[in-house]
């Protein structure tokens, strides 16, 4: 089960449950593969709704690597995600809120 004052968020992907988190290495890996683009940009998609399924899709694989999985995007393309597209979106994005909030400042939910 996730610690949300650790930064962590389950997700439910092919019936397992996994335990993802925003560590500084995932945040690395992401950044580094993100290319012109910044963490700071990828924040901003997210808070103005303007985010794309790439976004969602990187956010979710770097959670999951800085869970311990050790997959790769390819691994998820035709993964079963719990609740769809709609949850791994959400679940991005409160990944974002909690690598970037102190705890009790939101995203505990």
């Amino acid at each position: 089960m996730a610690n949300p004052w650790t930064g962590e968020v389950d997700l439910v992907i092919d019936g397992q449950t996994h335990v993802l988190k925003l560590t500084l290495g995932a945040l690395a890996e992401l950044e580094a593969g993100l290319g012109d683009a910044s963490l700071v940009d990828l924040v901003a998609r997210f808070e103005s709704g303007g985010f794309s399924s790439g976004d969602v899709l990187a956010l979710i694989v770097a959670g999951l690597r800085g869970g311990g999985w050790r997959g790769t995007a390819a691994d998820l393309l035709s993964a079963e995600i719990e609740g769809g597209p709609l949850a791994a979106a959400r679940t991005a994005a409160v990944l974002l809120v909690r690598a970037f909030s102190l705890p009790g400042e939101g995203g505990t939910t």
